[in-house]
């Protein structure tokens, strides 16, 4: 997507709210790998997302800045929805927490800082949403690790599934990162337990639909 064209869109969508337009400058000035923040395109898409499949339960894998948690707590339409969120990096924990303490949906966030393999079992419930943005290299590991836990009739949103177009170069070296996306959608591609489709949205966006 040309940067013209993104601009256009932009202009065309739900204004971003404030605690967010904050977010993101606090994100781009503080932290490392600025560019993993969602956004305010993609952020708007994720509430849409969630609005349309109504779910009361949501898991996120990878939490980073804390924008794409927002904008899905900001989806829920239950005052009693809630949405768990892990993040193994210890350091952003207080980023974290001062960001969500601002956020109108804060209630509805519960933030996990540690391993998804050992936070996951501990939770002990279903999800009707789950949403996956962490270790590239991972991700087939994440799939199979919570799909079991993925409400029949739920979703799973995984995010950076066309990595930058390295997914279809054929002269890609292709690096760990590049080999777990590749793995992942093969993965998807290939499961008759799910009906999948990639949006070509910023680096690929696989929504997951988990058959009854």
């Amino acid at each position: 997507m040309t940067e013209q064209l993104e601009d256009y869109i932009l202009q065309h969508i739900d204004t971003e709210p404030e605690h967010l337009y904050q977010l993101d400058r606090d994100t781009h000035i503080k932290l490392l790998y600025s560019r993993m923040c969602s956004g305010h395109l993609q952020g708007r898409l994720l509430k849409m997302l969630v609005r349309m499949a109504k779910p009361r339960r949501i898991l996120e894998l990878g939490t980073f800045s804390g924008y794409s948690a927002q904008c899905l707590a900001e989806g829920l339409l239950d005052d009693d929805a809630q949405l768990h969120t892990i993040e193994i990096e210890d350091e952003l924990e207080d980023f974290l927490r001062e960001h969500f303490a601002k956020s109108p949906f804060c209630s509805r966030i519960h933030l996990h800082i540690g391993d998804a393999n050992e936070i996951l079992p501990r939770l002990g419930e279903s999800f009707d949403l789950v949403f996956i943005d962490a270790n590239k290299r991972q991700y087939p590991e994440y799939y199979e690790m919570v799909l079991p836990h993925v409400a029949p009739g739920g979703f799973i949103i995984a995010d950076n599934t066309l990595w930058d177009g390295k997914v279809a170069d054929p002269n890609t070296k292709h690096d760990p990162q590049t080999e777990g996306i590749l793995r992942f959608n093969d993965m998807v591609a290939s499961d008759p337990r799910v009906e999948k489709v990639i949006v070509p949205l910023r680096d690929g966006l696989t929504i997951i639909y988990k058959k009854p």
